[in-house]
């Protein structure tokens, strides 16, 4: 899953070094260069991937403090029905 993270990184470090190391080039233009090209887009990268595995867990745990277990089909379970009520019928 860091492959990507950690390869554009290594990119981002190798242009910073090329930044910092050129003629023309600045300490400070090789830190902006680092932040702007990687460690922001990374950040946002590694947040993304993880919001699926973030909103399994928490639905995972409102689960169990719920006390909450699926049942196999959708519908809500049927509610004990007061004998003192009569059900609703067509009149004949």
């Amino acid at each position: 899953m860091y492959i990507i993270p950690i390869a554009w990184l290594y990119v981002a470090v190798m242009m910073a070094v090329a930044e910092g190391a050129s003629s023309n080039g600045s300490i400070l233009g090789a830190i902006i260069t680092l932040l702007l090209y990687g460690v922001l887009p990374v950040a946002l990268m590694v947040y993304l991937m993880g919001t699926g595995s973030r909103r399994r867990k928490n639905l995972a745990q409102e689960r169990s403090l719920a006390g909450f277990e699926p049942d196999a089909g959708g519908h809500a379970p049927a509610a004990a029905e007061d004998a003192a009520v009569a059900p609703v019928r067509k009149e004949p």
